[in-house]
C-alpha cells in the first residue's frame, strides 16, 4: 500500500461529503420582517421579497363600500393589537375594490397603532403557490410581528387540489393557525371551487351530499366573508368626483359627469376599476401628473 492512499481515500471523502450538502435541501432563514411592512412570498426559493412601495391608494378614496370597509377594518385593528379576529374573505363583482381595500386597510391600520406597537405586515402569496402556504405559516409564526397572508383572485378550477392545503393551513392542521397570522383572500366566486369540480366530486360520490359540503367547508374556513356588489350610477359618480378633487383635477361638474357616464357606458360597467380609468385618461388629456 503506498503513501499516497490515505490521500486518496480522503479526497474520495471530502467529495462524498460535499455531493451530500448540495443534495441536502437548504436550512430554512428566519425571514426579518423589520426589512419592509409589506412583502412577496416566493415559494421556490422559501423567501419573502421586501417591496418598497406598495402599490395602493388612500382609504378615503375607496367609495361605495362602507360597511365592508368599517368591518374589515375593525377586524383588521383587532388583530392588530393582538385580539382575536378572523381570516377573511372578500368576495363579489370585478372591479370594486376588494385587493384595493385590503392594501389601503393595511396602511391605515398602521398609521392609527400605538407609538411603540409592532407595525402589521403585508405578505402577498400568489394563486399558484398556494401549496406552499404552510411553509410560510411555519416562518411567520417564529417572527413577533403580526403578519397577514394575502391572495388575490383565489379560486381553484378543473383538478387542482391545492384547496386542501389551504385548508389544512387555515384552521385543520394539528398546530393550528399561528396566532399572530390572518389570511385574508380576495376572490369573485363565494364558494371558491369551480362548480365542475363540485359536479364530478357528486357524480363520483357514494353520498352526493359529500360534494357540496367538501365547496362549503372551504368557505367556511373564513369567519368574515365580505361581499361587493356592482354599484350605482350615484356611487360610480361620487368615485369619479373623489377622485377629481383628490388630485386637483380641472374640469366643469357637467362636463365630467357627461364624460364619466358615457365611459362606464362604452364599457359596460360601472365599478371603481372604470373610474379609476376615466380618471388617468382624464389627467392624461389635461397633461396633469397623478401624485400622491
Amino acid at each position: 500500500m503506498t503513501d499516497t492512499a490515505p490521500d486518496q481515500t480522503l479526497a474520495t471523502l471530502l467529495r462524498i461529503a460535499d455531493a451530500l450538502e448540495r443534495l441536502a435541501p437548504p436550512a430554512k432563514r428566519t425571514p426579518d420582517l423589520s426589512a419592509a411592512d409589506a412583502f412577496v412570498w416566493h415559494a421556490a426559493g422559501h423567501e419573502l421579497a421586501p417591496v418598497a412601495k406598495v402599490n395602493r391608494v388612500a382609504l378615503g378614496l375607496l367609495r361605495g363600500v362602507d360597511r365592508v370597509r368599517d368591518t374589515l377594518a375593525e377586524n383588521t385593528e383587532r388583530f392588530a393589537r393582538g385580539l382575536p379576529a378572523n381570516n377573511v374573505l372578500l368576495w363579489g363583482a370585478r372591479g370594486m375594490g376588494k385587493s384595493s381595500l385590503v392594501k389601503a386597510v393595511h396602511a391605515d391600520t398602521n398609521k392609527r397603532l400605538p407609538p411603540g406597537a409592532l407595525p402589521l405586515k403585508l405578505i402577498e402569496i400568489h394563486r399558484e403557490d398556494i401549496e406552499s402556504l404552510p411553509v410560510l405559516m411555519g416562518l411567520l409564526k417564529a417572527d413577533p410581528h403580526p403578519a397577514i397572508v394575502f391572495c388575490d383572485d383565489l379560486s381553484f378550477d378543473g383538478q387542482d387540489t391545492s384547496y386542501k392545503s389551504l385548508k389544512a393551513a387555515l384552521d385543520g392542521g394539528v398546530e393550528g393557525r399561528p396566532e399572530n397570522v390572518v389570511f385574508y383572500a380576495t376572490s369573485n366566486r363565494r364558494h371558491l371551487l369551480a362548480r365542475e369540480m363540485v359536479e364530478n366530486e357528486r357524480s363520483t360520490s357514494i353520498n352526493p351530499g359529500e360534494a357540496v359540503e367538501e365547496k362549503v367547508s372551504l368557505s367556511d374556513r373564513f369567519g368574515l366573508w365580505l361581499g361587493f356588489h356592482k354599484c350605482s350610477q350615484d356611487e360610480y359618480l361620487s368615485m369619479i368626483e373623489g377622485y377629481v378633487g383628490h388630485f386637483g383635477l380641472t374640469i366643469e361638474p357637467e362636463q365630467l359627469r357627461r364624460e364619466a357616464l358615457e365611459w362606464a357606458t362604452t364599457r359596460g360597467s360601472r365599478s371603481g376599476r372604470t373610474a379609476w380609468q376615466y380618471i388617468q385618461d382624464l389627467a392624461g388629456r389635461l397633461e396633469t401628473k397623478l401624485e400622491g
